[in-house]
This record gives C-alpha cells, sequence and structure tokens, in this order.
C-alpha cells in the first residue's frame, strides 16, 4: 500500500518533468530556427553590402574614365593598350581552350559563359595570373572601350613607339582614380612584356 502510494505521488512530478522537458525540447527547436533565419538575413546583407560597394567602385570607375582630361593622342594611345590587351586576353584563353573556341568567338562570350562554365572560369582566371592582371583591371578596360571607342583611334605599336615613348608618367601623373591608374599602367605593362618576348 505504501509502495503505490509513492508511486501515486511520484506521478504528478514525472508528468511535470515530461512536460518541461517537452518545452525544452520545443524551445530548443525555436532557437535553432531563430538562428538559422539570422544567419540567413546576414547573408542576405552581405551580399547587398558588397552588391552596392561594387555598385560604387563601378560609378567611381566611370566618373574617373569620364572625367579624364587626355588630349586625343593620349586618348588614342591607352585605347591602343587596353584593345591590344583585351584581344591578348582572348587569344590566350582560346589557346588554352582549342575545342571551345567556335563557342568563344569574342572576349565579351568569354566574360558571360565563364560565370556557368567552371572550365572556361579556371582557363580564365588562370590567365589573368600569368599575364599580372585582376578582375578589376578587366572591368576598368571594358569601361575605357566603352567609354571611349566611339572617338578613340587606334594606334600600332610603331606608332605609339614614334608618338609617346613611355606612357607610365602620364598614366601616373594624369589619373587619380588608384583602380583605374594601377589598371592602366597594367595594360601597358602586359602589351610591352609581350612585345619583348615577341621579339
Amino acid at each position: 500500500m505504501k509502495m503505490t502510494s509513492e508511486a501515486s505521488s511520484l506521478h504528478p512530478l514525472k508528468e511535470a518533468m515530461k512536460r518541461v522537458e517537452n518545452k525544452l525540447q520545443t524551445l530548443k527547436t525555436e532557437f535553432e530556427e531563430l538562428d538559422s533565419a539570422m544567419e540567413n538575413l546576414t547573408k542576405k546583407f552581405e551580399f547587398h553590402r558588397k552588391t552596392l560597394a561594387s555598385q560604387t567602385v563601378q560609378d567611381e570607375m566611370w566618373t574617373a574614365v569620364l572625367e579624364i582630361k587626355f588630349t586625343s593622342l593620349e586618348l588614342n594611345i591607352f585605347y591602343s593598350y587596353i584593345i591590344e590587351t583585351l584581344h591578348y586576353l582572348h587569344s590566350q584563353v582560346l589557346e588554352k581552350l582549342p575545342d571551345l573556341a567556335r563557342g568563344l568567338p569574342t572576349l565579351a562570350t568569354v566574360l558571360k559563359r565563364k560565370n556557368n562554365n567552371k572550365q572556361i572560369r579556371v582557363v580564365w582566371e588562370t590567365v589573368l595570373e600569368a599575364l599580372g592582371l585582376q578582375e578589376e583591371d578587366v572591368k576598368a578596360f571594358c569601361t575605357f572601350f566603352i567609354a571611349h571607342s566611339s572617338k578613340a583611334e587606334y594606334y600600332s605599336a610603331n606608332l605609339r613607339q614614334l608618338y609617346i615613348p613611355d606612357a607610365t608618367p602620364i598614366i601616373t601623373n594624369m589619373v587619380k582614380n588608384q583602380v583605374l591608374k594601377n589598371s592602366l599602367l597594367h595594360a601597358v605593362q602586359v602589351i610591352e612584356k609581350k612585345k619583348t618576348i615577341n621579339a
């Protein structure tokens, strides 16, 4: 009789403990869901922050490209270096991807397809690294090309050498935007190095 009485008195305690355990489990699940939601929210904020930062950099690049007061001669010189660098980039990618060459007729197709094709992306990154270039350089080249292609004229290497033997001081002194300055210097370096190798 005494054992039955003790069992009866323990029953409500067990029930209470079970309810507490269930409540704790529910709270744990809710905290996990909240933690997951916060993590997703943080990722979204980070994505938007990077997008805004990228947009700001691009806006600054456009402003820098349009504000520089190059003479007609200087503009043609730098335009020519950029054209040759973009062409060289494209040819280097095709050289490493002969089987895909027909599907990559322009640099624009390379830039478009590299995001969805790992093979193209790996080759693209390899070529950039080999030439000492970065993605921001290519964005600067493309911005410069779009902004000035309607009025700029292509000058061959011989004409460039005749008019401006060394373009580096002009870039260093005239271009204030650091990204654009570095990119123009890189374009000159890539083409001059290529010319030396070919020679």
